[in-house]
């Protein structure tokens, strides 16, 4: 590694300077440079950060030479500059990390932006608790359309103080290192670093060494990492690139790591959660994309997670969530890839559990016919039922019954219909006894709720089933506050069961039918509506609403030129 500035002495520490962040960057010359202004602009008076170590990862694009020139102007600006390309992010970090000389050490990623105030919020929570390891809300931001969604909204909706990471073993949820502050002392004392090289999810692992280390973890609820996601880029993050199942390949070996790096340290509670987590979260985030993918991706990706879950215990498979640990036993159960269709919809957020429902000899409720020893253990009668998903708006208040109901999207003249068809669970909704439905339209942009409409709902025959006919009314959509009349905006739905033993049952929309196609509809306030009902990747109902004679010219222009 080359640094001409490596010699340079450190700054001097205050009592709001005391933060070294280290920025890593390759190839990033459109975007670095933003990232270390944020970092440099901490506090009140820019004066939060005592240093932005820079390391250019051996970037061909003028990366080494934008920050250069920015530190020509900025003193607390130091570049280290790599000769050769490391592969990935634990390299470069973990030379940022050997060359800062404040007392507290934060990372950055060349793409993402500390947002105003984040270091302030971490440094302060630090020192008033003594705590080595600070920790504040991150938000995953949608570029271009700037949606910000929570990442594990959960574990910092208060500030709170733990001891110890087994106090809330909840933490291993939050694998990332960005959104954090560590003693530099604290690391260096437990020879806490990044994998070198080439190594993938590389964050995984180091996250899990300071775990295992039980430091004193203080929370804030402060938002102090923006995650910027640009999944039009022409070369993906590591995160979003997962069509090549070399990705999944990676992703398993860091958390075959994260098991053992717990375990060596005897953090029971913690290995367990960790491998909770990776039922909850990886598995069912891979198997929503496992339909889109080639026969050949499937056979490889459905063996190397076999492989992987042979090694859970049952416990660990117990205390996932139910879709998970249902996904789980599946996969473990047939040697070959099976009910796509029907995995993908249980792996949605929320999920669905699409018929037939199937019961073993004894009546209890099973997966398939063909499957029997595969037991969904929470659907027989007088079982609890799990809490709803946090990250799905409209549900949060709702159980975790895995209904499905079909929502068959009719574009008209006159408006919109959606035509709903709800299936029973194995008698647990016959015996709450559904009588209306909700549906929720949130803009999926700023998850700003829009209009609900309710309709009643008309029991089958055989009673294992009940309709309704709910109207729609899309031109409110492009009247909300913050609205682009002319762009095609995203809206997810979701619907909300209201039976007449009280329970109400939050649940996703099941996209079928022909009327998943764009129709141009009149409206009296912009001439003409533009609307397209669609399936999501997990198969769930989205809609797409813009309005104005110029939208409708734009589609048309893009149709000329394909």
């Amino acid at each position: 590694m080359n640094d001409a500035l490596e010699s340079q002495p450190g700054p001097t520490l205050t009592p709001t300077a005391q933060v070294s962040v280290v920025v890593i960057a390759f190839n990033d010359a459109v975007h670095v440079v933003d990232a270390v202004r944020s970092a440099l602009a901490q506090g009140d008076q820019g004066d939060a950060v005592a240093e932005v170590v820079a390391v250019d990862d051996a970037s061909t694009d003028g990366t080494g030479a934008a920050l250069d020139a920015l530190a020509r102007d900025e003193p607390r600006l130091r570049v280290l500059h790599r000769g050769e390309n490391s592969g990935g992010c634990g390299s470069p970090r973990n030379d940022g990390l050997r060359a800062a000389t404040g007392r507290y050490v934060m990372f950055l990623d060349s793409d993402d932006v500390l947002p105003p105030g984040a270091v302030p919020a971490l440094l302060s929570a630090a020192l008033r608790h003594e705590a080595p390891v600070a920790a504040g809300a991150c938000v995953r931001r949608e570029l271009p359309a700037r949606r910000d969604v929570p990442w594990q909204p959960a574990l910092y909706r208060e500030p709170a103080v733990y001891e110890r990471p087994e106090a809330a073993p909840q933490l291993v949820r939050d694998t990332l290192c960005v959104n954090k502050l560590y003693s530099r002392e604290f690391l260096t004392d437990h020879g806490i670093t990044f994998p070198e090289g080439r190594y993938h999810y590389e964050d995984f692992v180091f996250t899990a060494r300071v775990l295992a280390a039980a430091p004193k973890i203080a929370t804030v609820p402060d938002t102090v990492y923006v995650w910027h996601v640009r999944r039009a880029a022409a070369k993906q993050s590591i995160s979003l690139d997962r069509k090549d199942v070399a990705n999944w390949r990676q992703r398993l070996e860091a958390h075959r790591t994260v098991l053992r790096i717990l375990g060596d340290a005897g953090r029971k509670t913690l290995t367990q959660a960790a491998a909770t987590k990776f039922l909850d979260h990886d598995l069912r985030m891979y198997v929503r994309e496992l339909h889109t993918r080639s026969v050949e991706y499937r056979a490889e990706w459905w063996q190397l997670t076999r492989d992987h879950l042979a090694a859970f215990e049952e416990a660990e498979l117990s205390a996932a969530h139910a879709p998970a640990r249902w996904l789980a036993r599946v996969i473990l159960a047939s040697a070959v890839p099976r009910d796509l269709d029907r995995l993908t919809q249980l792996a949605a957020r929320p999920g669905r559990l699409l018929p037939p429902y199937a019961t073993g000899d004894d009546g209890a409720p099973v997966w398939s016919a063909e499957l029997p020893a595969v037991r969904l253990d929470g659907l027989a009668a007088g079982d609890a039922v799990d809490a709803a998903d946090e990250d799905v708006p409209g549900t949060d208040a709702s159980p975790r019954l895995p209904v499905t109901v079909d929502a068959d999207p009719v574009l008209g003249a006159t408006g919109g219909l959606l035509r709903l068809r709800v299936h029973d669970l194995y008698g647990r909704l016959a015996a709450a006894g559904p009588v209306s439905v909700d549906i929720a339209l949130h803009r999926r942009r700023d998850d700003r709720p829009g209009p609900v409409y309710t309709a009643a709902l008309t029991p089958s025959a055989d009673g294992t089933a009940w309709t309704a006919t709910v109207a729609l009314d899309l031109a409110p959509l492009t009247e909300l506050p913050g609205s682009r009349p002319a762009d095609p905006e995203p809206w997810d739905l979701t619907a909300r069961l209201t039976c007449t033993d009280g329970t109400a049952i939050g649940v996703g929309l099941r996209a079928v039918g022909a009327g998943l196609r764009r129709r141009v509809l009149p409206s009296r306030r912009r001439l003409v509506l533009l609307a397209q009902p669609y399936a999501t990747t997990g198969g769930a109902l989205a809609l797409r609403v813009a309005s104005g004679p110029r939208s409708v010219w734009r589609i048309a222009a893009r149709r000329l030129h394909r």
